[in-house]
């Protein structure tokens, strides 16, 4: 993890029918991505890899739930997940309630 941070990588996994999107381009499902130290909001991390906005219900970081608002830093493990999460695991994950917040 040290490494990552030095190196400004981040790396990023889809789930759900956001893998399907990207294997549907073509595109693999798993990215490292270069961020600068004063990092980057996950809606312009979305943004780079033509992720739609309203096929992200919330972002993870680092294994929690952030809002897509919220900056992403050299070094952090992020997964973005589309709608459609059965319930269960929504509460299990802390999805209940944990929608994306406002466009910047």
């Amino acid at each position: 993890m040290k490494e990552d941070k030095e190196s400004g990588v981040v790396t990023i996994r889809l789930f759900g029918s956001l893998r399907a999107l990207m294997r549907e381009r073509g595109l693999p499902v798993g990215y490292e991505r270069v961020v600068p130290r004063e990092g980057k909001t996950g809606f312009e991390v979305a943004e780079e890899l033509e992720l739609p906005e309203e096929r992200i219900e919330v972002m993870f970081r680092n294994g929690l739930i952030r809002s897509l608002d919220e900056k992403v830093f050299p070094g952090d493990r992020v997964a973005f997940v589309p709608p459609g999460t059965p319930g269960p695991y929504r509460v299990l994950l802390g999805m209940v309630g944990g929608k994306k917040g406002p466009k910047p």
